[in-house]
């Protein structure tokens, strides 16, 4: 039986696939990327950022070869193909926040790949504190809200998504979480904040109870460059929205916060 997921549209539209179109050519690292994925997007916008070179593949984790599962089992994007001379098969690497860090390693902070991490030492671990904030407060909350039927339950994560929200708001030194310079921690929330407008739409979110600047912040994440650059366009994302809308979608995220669960 096909599983429900696997009739997304199966490439990315818009401006996001003017940035596919450019990413054709072979290169030592091959993104294998979901262009709906909040999670992938991450990853996709930190190569941008960094000018990293990368070939775009295209996969349905719902859908998934046989060479995307040797490289991960999990069959879960973000997935990077890292090309190894010498060895029969390439290496692979995966999970959004590893791969950051990988990226980071892999090309250090120069003119040519700018970093996406403060440079200070203590500033660099607060950055990586955000990050977990925004991954364990903030996306689950965001999840919840979107798949939850009951009106009390959904009132409880919309605060629970005030909550984080707020408290990233208060730590963010403007524009940017770091100040002037673009970082992780910007990068990891902007995805999300441009599907909002699912919630606003049917969940009641009001962001301008958020307070504390974040209405200005959210306005300079949506006008960055590399989130409108690997965006679709709206009416693409919210075919599959609707899924988590009606709690019917069948992603790993999905089962895990139907499930109560850790988000994987």
């Amino acid at each position: 039986m096909p599983h429900p997921d696997e009739k997304v549209h199966p490439a990315a539209t818009g401006l996001a696939k003017d940035t596919v179109d450019k990413h054709q050519d072979d290169a030592d690292l091959v993104f294998w990327s979901g262009w709906f994925c909040p999670f992938n997007q991450r990853i996709w916008m930190a190569l941008e950022e960094r000018k990293i070179s990368y070939k775009y593949q295209e996969v349905n984790p719902y859908k998934k070869e046989k060479h995307f599962l040797d490289l991960n089992p999990l069959g879960l994007v973000p997935t990077l193909e890292i090309k190894s001379e010498g060895d029969s098969q390439n290496k692979a690497l995966y999970e959004s926040d590893v791969l950051v860090e990988f990226l980071e390693d892999l090309y250090p902070a120069s003119e040519e790949h700018p970093s996406i991490f403060p440079q200070d030492t203590y500033e660099k671990s607060w950055a990586r504190l955000n990050v977990q904030h925004i991954t364990k407060k903030i996306i689950p909350a965001y999840f919840k809200l979107q798949q939850f039927q009951d009106s009390s339950d959904q009132e409880k994560a919309r605060e629970e998504l005030y909550s984080g929200l707020r408290t990233l708001a208060e730590r963010v030194k403007r524009p940017y979480f770091a100040g002037e310079q673009f970082t992780a921690v910007d990068m990891s929330i902007a995805p999300f904040v441009r599907r909002f407008y699912n919630l606003v739409e049917y969940r009641d979110l009001d962001e301008s109870k958020v307070g504390n600047g974040w209405l200005e912040y959210r306005e300079k994440l949506l006008d960055r460059e590399s989130l409108k650059d690997t965006s679709s366009e709206d009416k693409y994302y919210a075919e599959l929205l609707s899924r988590y809308l009606k709690n019917e979608a069948q992603s790993e995220v999905a089962k895990s916060t139907r499930g109560g669960q850790s988000l994987p």
